[in-house]
């Protein structure tokens, strides 16, 4: 959902902004550093845009490395995995149960050196893969695709950054989950879908307007916010009224906008495509990672679950019904 209110600024003790701080520190988690910023600045190429886009598909919890990437084949029974090495399209084997990830493994990578000193919670682990950073201090590092928005900007009606079908929820650590616009702030935070586009009924709520709701009664509420915006100027030179009004525009944008209905609409897929994907919450949220992508959107973040608690995750921890394995 959107979020129309919100400060997102804060001073180090040198002066500077933590937003110009992201150029030195947090470029990494979208492959690049600083020099190379300063390089695509000196030629002129930061304003030049391109198609390139970003899909993350996050598990929460994590899929056990015996059963998939690391089987340990040849350590003693006690440690392998249950399933047996296959060799694939890459330099590397996978479980016997990947047989579709070992015919694209020349597509993909996988890194093995991952790791991090931090609480020995799910929530440490969020902050680290979507930030790159931990959370301390108070700092809150923005999401790699908050960076994106701040650093591309909207290319389309549609954010730069959309999270399918809603951010993830408690992780057990009670910690920040790392996906927002952190300290660049709320007008970096994702949008929302806050919906399961799986259901038959599904609609984009605070997103696009009901029918009822025509051009013209939009129009007018929008001169009635201008009016208000006229009797407080002391507060439209803030900041804050700036966050405001730059959310406002967006939303009204979306909610104006024909390619944003039509990129949120699944019924123009074939059913067969719909199919293929899987008629679930998860297939459904990747057909429409890649409508948005298409129509423009810069990031797209999945949550393949919302939270570990009370359903079958990845993050099994030997409940049921995996209790007797």
């Amino acid at each position: 959902m959107l979020d129309l209110v919100g400060k997102g600024f804060a001073h180090t003790c040198n002066g500077a902004t933590r937003r110009e701080l992201l150029q030195a520190g947090t470029l990494g988690a979208i492959g690049l550093s600083l020099p190379d910023l300063l390089a695509a600045e000196e030629k002129g190429l930061k304003e030049k845009d391109d198609d390139r886009a970003c899909i993350m598909i996050f598990n929460l919890g994590g899929p056990s490395q015996m059963d998939t990437f690391d089987m340990k084949p040849n350590a003693p029974a006690e440690v392998r995995g249950p399933f047996k090495p296959i060799s694939t399209k890459g330099d590397f084997q996978v479980s016997e149960i990947f047989p579709r990830h070992a015919e694209i493994a020349d597509k993909f990578s996988v890194v093995r050196s991952c790791f991090h000193t931090g609480a020995a919670v799910h929530d440490a682990g969020w902050q680290m893969m979507q930030t790159g950073r931990l959370f301390t201090g108070g700092v809150l590092t923005p999401h790699a695709g908050a960076v994106t928005s701040y650093l591309r900007g909207r290319k389309t009606d549609l954010p730069p950054h959309v999270v399918l079908p809603e951010k993830m929820g408690r992780g057990g650590g009670n910690l920040p989950n790392g996906q927002s616009g952190g300290f660049l702030g709320k007008v970096h935070d994702p949008f929302e879908l806050s919906a399961d586009p799986s259901k038959p009924d599904f609609k984009v709520p605070d997103l696009l307007p009901p029918k009822t709701l025509g051009q013209a009664r939009l129009d007018r509420r929008r001169k009635m916010r201008d009016i208000v915006d006229d009797s407080v100027r002391d507060f439209d030179s803030s900041e804050d009224a700036k966050i405001l009004n730059d959310n406002f525009q967006a939303a009204f944008r979306m909610m104006t906008s024909k390619q944003a209905r039509e990129a949120f609409d699944l019924t123009k897929e074939p059913k067969k495509v719909r199919e293929r994907y899987g008629m679930n919450r998860f297939g459904q949220c990747c057909l429409l990672a890649r409508r948005l992508v298409e129509a423009g959107v810069r990031f797209v973040t999945i949550n393949t679950f919302l939270t570990v608690f009370g359903e079958v995750t990845w993050d099994i921890h030997g409940s049921a019904p995996f209790t007797s394995i």
